[in-house]
């Protein structure tokens, strides 16, 4: 089926997977029968003929004879009747505006459930070359954290300290950002969670950071060239850990290693999740809720990286094959211990799994 996209490519995974262009800007994207038409205006016009993988550029002015401010979703509308195209694929979150308007003019818009193209599962080897680029960046990114960290200083009641001012989760969450941005990324929502904080798996952290509380830095940045992501996780201690932090730490660390390990073609990710759960239960680390909040291994184990964040296939509904990419990051939680999670990415290979970040980060700093 002929498929139409319309978005900046910020916001669109698709757009950047059909197109490799970079516009700020919503544009249209046709593909029919094969051939790929991009509509751009005369500002973006001349980087899209050198920049755009497509097969044809074609002048949001000339498509409406030259009136100025023309309306693209005119142009895009225009130019599907003189095709004779009468029902187009759009991703899901296809604006709902645009495809009232060509449902006025006879053309259907079916939105697609999953990838637009199913291809995007499958990673090439150049798209992984991409993504290890950007897991450097996030290698960057927790380097810093932990160049921070071990020349803060342990002042009174543990607050840690830091040329000379108090060291706090925004603070240090800032340094992450700058140091990814210099290398040529783009963070946002850097987690630096410490203590108690640490036990919500998606609190961004905030306020003073404390010596001996376990510290999870999570730093998931895209790469700003290719708009890839990267994602990785660990989690240390500034001075000491005590027996229940460091026990809670190795336990994550060698759950992590052992689903690593299970990855395979073939394999189903849900049975890999289940088979982490039991491993936490063997080693008395139960899930469960405690005064109405969850405790323990209570999200996933991992989830597919590319061009998004969170794409699909989604761990727990995989059943893995070759050139797929996913985070593997169990965790726990317990208020009274803190909370630890270990993140790395792997791509799934014909003979089982490898490994793309190799950064050892030891628990205490």
């Amino acid at each position: 089926m002929t498929k139409l996209i319309f978005a900046a490519s910020p916001d669109s995974a698709d757009m950047l997977y059909a197109t490799g262009f970079h516009a700020p800007d919503a544009f249209f994207f046709l593909e029919h029968n094969g051939k790929k038409t991009v509509l751009l205006s005369d500002l973006e016009i001349d980087r899209g003929r050198r920049e755009a993988r497509v097969d044809e550029v074609l002048s949001l002015r000339e498509l409406t004879r030259g009136n100025k401010g023309a309306d693209p979703v005119a142009a895009v509308t225009q130019l599907l009747q003189k095709r004779k195209i009468r029902r187009v694929q759009v991703p899901g979150n296809f604006p709902f505006a645009v495809a009232e308007t060509l449902k006025k003019s006879g053309i259907n818009a079916v939105p697609t459930k999953g990838h637009l193209w199913p291809s995007r599962e499958i990673k090439t080897r150049d798209e992984i070359a991409k993504i290890r680029r950007a897991v450097k960046l996030s290698e960057i990114g927790i380097l810093r954290a932990v160049e921070i960290l071990r020349a803060a200083k342990i002042a009174s009641r543990r607050q840690l300290t830091w040329g000379g001012k108090t060291l706090t989760s925004e603070m240090l969450r800032a340094e992450i950002d700058i140091a990814i941005l210099r290398a040529g990324g783009i963070a946002d929502g850097t987690i630096v969670a410490g203590g108690m904080q640490a036990c919500d798996p998606h609190e961004r952290g905030h306020g003073p950071l404390r010596a001996d509380e376990l510290i999870i830095l999570d730093v998931f940045p895209r790469d700003r060239e290719t708009g890839y992501f990267g994602d990785l996780t660990r989690t240390v201690v500034r001075g000491r850990a005590d027996e229940a932090q460091r026990n809670l730490w190795q336990t994550v660390c060698e759950a992590q290693r052992l689903a690593i390990r299970a990855i395979k073609p073939g394999v189903k990710g849900r049975d890999i999740h289940k088979a982490t759960r039991r491993f936490f239960d063997q080693r008395g680390y139960r899930t469960a809720q405690d005064n109405g909040r969850w405790t323990g291994f209570f999200h996933g184990t991992g989830h597919g990286v590319g061009l998004e964040l969170h794409e699909e296939p989604r761990f727990a509904a995989a059943v893995f094959r070759p050139g797929q990419v996913f985070t593997v990051e169990p965790g726990l939680y317990y208020p009274k211990i803190g909370g630890a999670r270990h993140e790395d990415m792997i791509v799934v290979t014909e003979g089982g799994r490898r490994l793309l970040s190799k950064l050892e980060i030891p628990l205490e700093l």
